[in-house]
């Protein structure tokens, strides 16, 4: 089951030059956050409401070389996919755009 990560393209874009992804929380919090296909809306819608121009990463979680942990959030208790070290490119399979339904909100489906 393939996990997603939320991201702004110009740090996409730079990850892929630099040839690894590393988002500022795995520095602040040793670990980057990520979702599965059904959590990305709500993620999206809050933390990142204010924000355009963001894209979702569909990942292959068996081409991460670092330890993946499903862990609950302290908030919710819902379980999401934590990566405990840097994501190469390649792991990516499939890049989506975060697009906005009717009422402004974020809407997530990976086929669409």
């Amino acid at each position: 089951m393939n996990i997603f990560h939320i991201v702004s393209a110009a740090d996409w874009d730079a990850a892929v030059a630099a040839g690894s992804y590393e988002a500022d929380s795995l520095a602040t919090e040793g670990f980057i956050h990520f979702s599965y296909a059904e959590q990305v809306a709500a993620t999206a819608n809050r933390y990142y409401r204010q924000l355009d121009g963001l894209q979702v990463l569909e990942v292959d979680p068996t081409a991460i070389p670092a330890e993946l942990r499903i862990e609950e959030s302290p908030a919710s208790g819902e379980a999401f996919p934590h990566v405990y070290g840097p994501v190469p490119p390649a792991a990516v399979v499939a890049v989506h755009p975060l697009t906005r339904d009717a009422a402004g909100d974020y809407a997530f489906s990976p086929g669409a």
